[in-house]
Order: structure tokens, then sequence, then C-alpha cells
């Protein structure tokens, strides 16, 4: 194997000097930089990947902190398993290593301490909350120019370093069509209210249906929803099956039903068909995410398209573009927005209806 002195001996410097051009470490003339990387380039010398980190003080790894929750398999979603397909790629392509930690939800989290014990160079968070202290925290990473970004949360109010899509309009296009259908009574499954994409379906949900004059100027929350038309959920498929028991004796006056994801939408699917209510031909519904589950479901289901992989992707290599930038980059925050596209199939169609 090929020594640092070698090279050293080779290019006329010494140690000291290779150990600077590989670590980038203080000034140096470029004269001298060049006759180090020839004499490498001659010798094969490959630095030692470890003691490089170890002398820049970087850890080599990119942080992707995740929720924790008991019984549920996480990695089987689609969403997080794209999202970190997405990272895991930009991360590879860069010469990071991803490291995964788990958080529980609603306990504290120290997101600092992860930069202080030089565990992770620059790290991603997903299932972000809204919360006081989830907005303190992000606060801290911000405010010390930290190398971080939030996937799929955003914080009204706050600006923080964001990668989101627009669920606003993504909502919104799935309830027009299922307007455009002629359907007129369409009730709402939404996910837990502590996410902001939640909020969002709902404002593109509300949105829809007030322009189209089936919802009252005033309503604004779901407390002033028509009985039967608005129901919540946890984003889980057993979620959806139960709010099936709450939908049924309002079904047969349901045209329509919109789901915030498609893991709910196929366990209200299943849970309404236990009731005798068919997709399709009783009541049209559309989920969100597009997953790979639509396209199987039995009608396949209409969803809205959500480019996860991309949002993973581009997080990643943010985060990883501000290691090395001033401080003024540094500090910017990082605003990312993506388009969703509605996707139609079966699930959507019913006898009497446009689609």
């Amino acid at each position: 194997m090929v020594t640092r002195k070698e090279v050293a001996i080779l290019a006329g410097v010494s140690e000291a000097t290779v150990s600077r051009v590989f670590n980038g470490v203080g000034p140096m003339r470029e004269k001298t930089k060049q006759r180090v990387l020839e004499a490498a380039e001659t010798l094969n010398y490959h630095p030692n990947a470890i003691a490089q980190n170890f002398a820049r003080r970087r850890s080599g790894n990119i942080g992707v902190v995740l929720p924790y929750v008991p019984k549920v398999h996480i990695f089987s979603t689609y969403y997080f398993a794209e999202v970190l397909s997405g990272i895991g790629e930009q991360a590879r392509n860069s010469g990071y290593d991803m490291l995964l930690m788990f958080r529980t939800p609603g306990e504290e989290n120290d997101y600092s301490r992860l930069f202080r014990s030089h565990k992770v160079d620059a790290c991603i968070l997903l299932g972000a909350t809204d919360t006081a202290q989830e907005r303190a925290e992000l606060a801290k990473l911000h405010e010390n120019g930290f190398p971080y970004c939030v996937v799929n949360q955003h914080f009204p109010g706050a600006e923080f370093n964001l990668v989101d899509a627009d669920h606003v309009e993504g909502s919104y296009q799935a309830v027009r069509h299922l307007i455009a259908g002629n359907c007129r009574h369409i009730a709402f499954l939404n996910g837990s209210v502590q996410y902001s994409n939640s909020g969002d379906r709902w404002l593109g949900y509300l949105r829809a249906m007030k322009e189209a004059g089936l919802l009252e100027a005033h309503v604004n929350i779901p407390a002033e929803m028509p009985a039967g038309l608005y129901y919540e959920g946890n984003y889980s498929r057993t979620s959806g099956y139960k709010a099936a028991s709450a939908m049924a004796p309002h079904i047969e006056r349901i045209d329509a039903v919109f789901a915030s994801n498609d893991r709910m939408a196929i366990g209200l699917i299943q849970g309404l068909r236990e009731h005798g209510f068919q997709p399709g031909r009783d009541y049209a519904i559309i989920g969100y995410d597009d997953s790979d589950a639509a396209r199987v479901t039995d009608p396949p289901l209409s969803s809205v398209a959500v480019p996860f992989f991309e949002m993973g992707r581009i997080a990643a290599e943010q985060v990883i573009g501000r290691l090395n930038a001033d401080d003024n980059v540094r500090m910017k925050p990082i605003g990312v927005k993506l388009d969703t596209r509605l996707v139609v199939r079966r699930s959507c169609r019913l006898e009497g209806t446009r689609f």
C-alpha cells in the first residue's frame, strides 16, 4: 500500500503538506497542490477516508431522522420507502453514507446534538410535526447554520429549510375531478391534523367544494361540516377500515370519497365492502400518494401522485451542497415545493357520471 510519506518524497514536500492537500485544510499554493496530486496519481495513492473525515471533523454521514412508532412497519410504507430511496441515491452519488436515527413522537429531541457530537454532517427530518418543541429545535439548527432539511412538512409563520409538495393543489384537483363527474355529496377522510399536509388537503377540499357551491362559505373547520361528510384517521390502513363503520350509515347519500392517502382509502374500501358497498358502483373514491397498492386494488384506485423520491433526492442534494458553502448560502432558507398530479383509474367511475 502506497503511503503518504512516499507521495511527499516524490512531490518534494512534507507529509503535512500532503495531508493538507487531501483534507482541504489551510491555504495552499496551486503549484504545490498540483505537484502533490500528480505524485499521488503516479503512485496510485488513495487517502484513508476515515482519516480524512477525522481531519476535517466530519463523519461522512447524512443523518435521516425518522419517527419511531411501535408495531408500525415504517419501511413498508410507500412514503418513507420512496423518500429514503431518493435520499440514499443522492448521498451515494455524492460520496456519503446514510445514517438512520429514530425518535419517539412527543418526546424532546435535541437535533443540534447530532452535529455537536460529529455523528452527522447534515440532517434530513421525516415525519416532523408542527409543535412548539419541534419549532424550537429547528430554530436552533437554523440559527447555528447547520445543514438540515425537513421533508413534507411546513411551519406557517416560520422560515425553515423545507422540501414539500403542493398538497393544496393536489387535493383541489382530486375533488374537482369528482365534481366534474356530477358527484355532489363528497366525503373527506383526512389524516392526522398534526401534519401540515393534512391541513393542506383540507384547504384544497374546501376550495373545490365552495367554488362548486357544495359547501356554505362559512364552513372552515371540520366541526362545521354537514353530518356524514368529514372523517379522520392517522394515515394507516387500519384507521381507514375503522372509518368505514362511521361512514356506512351515511354512504347511501354520499356520491364519492376523497381520502388523504392510499392506505386509508384501501382500508375504507375493505370496511365498506363488509357493509355491502362497492367502490365504482355505490360510491366513487380517490386516494392520495399514487402508491404501488393503488394499481392493484379492485377496482384500481384513482390517486394523486406525489414525487416523494424526488423530494428526498432534492433534500439530500440541498444539504450536501451547503456543507462547503459560505455562511450567507447556509443561512438562506431552502424552500422547494414540487407539483402533484392526479392519476385517474376506475375507482372514481360511476354509472351516470361523466368520468
